[in-house]
């Protein structure tokens, strides 16, 4: 009896070899540096941030109410169903690029391709709402401490806090500058990086827990009535845009190449974090919606605000600055991702090698590192976040629905391959990934569908004239022609 495989292919659907991926232990220019709970905590980094700080403020006010709290359990049931997935990718293929070498291993080039020319987007624009969410708490800092900046500096075009008088520039300067820091810490070697992130990860959780637990002693339960003052379509149109602060992992999960046991510490790593940061998430959206009536909820620095309503100004200040150190961590996630996903597909030639050039010395992709920087930096400064915001979402929610399927494909295919972690409740639980991330995708601006296309078609354009032609793959198949 013959084991079923998965064959390279040809054409645009050409895959890369399972085998090989796994086998491949050699010199990859990246440095092994991160442990379990190194890994754990970029992983809490990167879900625990602007979600928390300020997009639950936004969603309750406008979308949900005290019903946020059930935006996010059903964000996070369709986010676990997809970590699971990605729990044994990540247990199997350790390499860097995450959904993108998962997607290229499985389905094929091209997929591979149109899910890292997706994430590069994504994850790019999620540095950018991030560190526009806290310039928000920047901004609410200022104010306790009566410190007058010009206005044209402190809110992108179009924002309250953006506005200047009339022929003036207007730019989110702190958002901005903010990203160009991140793209400096990287840049200063995984090791170092990583010690920066996790010193901050203990001082966000700090800080949450300090919301939950002081705040409980503010709660009002009439506070919770109406509960779905939107109807339960507010929570679900809530749980469309909150689910942009329920993933993370997947981010973090492109540095397989990084972990000094990938197999067998990135599963777990996914799994810790989600769950840690679930029930933290929980906990202060209960907190939230009791100290405060929904409608006077800030929606740019939620629990700041929360707290100098209840009289507790000097608190809410603190929360500001904890959550301007801790929210950094989610920068720091997603712009790891961004670059080791860039650093992947060059690897495979499918973006010009100069992208995957790596420092001598820190040994990270500096080059790629800066690009992101500076790209990001400039949708901080001049978008709102909720534009910004809703695109991040789209273009996760389908490499969840990538991911959800090729492990499905993969399982039956290659049942031989090694698993670290197997995904329960095969084939069940990627459907629950799949649907739940296609309907999710239902509620988001037609507006944000038209972008998206998009930049899918600029994509497909540079695949096919560039990506396509350069491809390591395509030098395999050209010099061995098949028997």
């Amino acid at each position: 009896m013959t084991t079923p495989s998965l064959q390279p292919g040809r054409g645009i659907f050409r895959r890369k070899p399972i085998d090989s991926i796994i086998e491949d232990g050699g010199d990859t220019g990246l440095k092994r540096t991160l442990g379990l709970w190194q890994l754990t905590a970029i992983g809490v980094g990167g879900i625990i941030g602007a979600g928390i700080f300020s997009l639950a403020g936004a969603v309750a006010n406008e979308k949900a109410g005290p019903a946020v709290l059930i935006s996010f359990l059903i964000a996070g049931i369709a986010s676990a169903a997809a970590a699971f997935s990605y729990a044994e990718f990540a247990g199997m293929i350790p390499k860097a690029g995450s959904a993108y070498t998962y997607g290229y291993a499985v389905l094929g080039e091209v997929v591979g391709w149109l899910i890292g020319w997706d994430l590069l987007l994504e994850y790019t624009a999620i540095v950018a709402v991030v560190a526009i969410g806290i310039s928000g708490y920047f901004n609410e800092l200022l104010g306790f401490l009566n410190i007058d900046l010009p206005l044209w500096m402190m809110g992108a075009p179009g924002t309250e806090a953006g506005a200047a008088p009339e022929g003036s520039y207007k730019i989110n300067l702190f958002a901005a500058l903010l990203c160009l820091l991140i793209a400096f810490i990287l840049n200063q070697g995984m090791k170092s990086a990583a010690r920066f992130e996790t010193m901050l990860v203990y001082l966000k959780v700090a800080v949450v827990l300090v919301v939950i637990v002081v705040g409980a002693f503010h709660i009002n339960a009439g506070n919770y009535n109406p509960f779905f003052p939107f109807g339960i379509s507010g929570a679900f149109a809530g749980a469309a845009t909150v689910f942009f602060a329920v993933f993370g992992y997947d981010a973090m999960s492109t540095a397989a190449e990084e972990s000094k046991d990938a197999q067998r510490h990135m599963p777990k790593a996914i799994m810790y974090s989600l769950a840690i940061s679930m029930v933290l998430y929980v906990l202060a959206c209960l907190v939230l919606t009791g100290m405060v009536p929904f409608q006077q909820i800030s929606s740019e620095s939620a629990f700041a605000t929360a707290f100098a309503d209840v009289g507790l100004p000097v608190l809410g200040a603190i929360i500001a600055v904890g959550a301007i150190l801790g929210i950094l961590t989610v920068l720091f996630t997603f712009m790891l991702g961004v670059t080791r996903v860039g650093f992947a597909m060059s690897r495979d030639g499918l973006l010009p090698k100069w992208f995957s050039k790596t420092h001598p010395v820190k040994q990270v992709p500096s080059r790629f590192t800066w690009l992101i920087g500076i790209a990001s930096a400039g949708i901080a400064g001049l978008l709102p976040i909720g534009e910004a915001a809703e695109l991040t979402n789209i273009g996760i929610l389908l490499a969840f629905v990538i991911v959800c399927a090729a492990v499905i494909v993969l399982r039956y295919k290659r049942p031989d391959l090694p698993r670290g972690f197997k995904c329960p409740g095969m084939p069940i639980v990627p459907i629950i990934g799949i649907v739940f991330s296609i309907w999710l995708v239902t509620f988001l601006d037609p507006v944000t569908w038209l972008r998206f296309a998009a930049w899918f078609a600029i994509g497909l354009a540079i695949y096919f004239a560039y990506g396509y032609r350069k491809s390591k793959l395509n030098e395999v198949i050209t010099t061995e022609p098949p028997k």
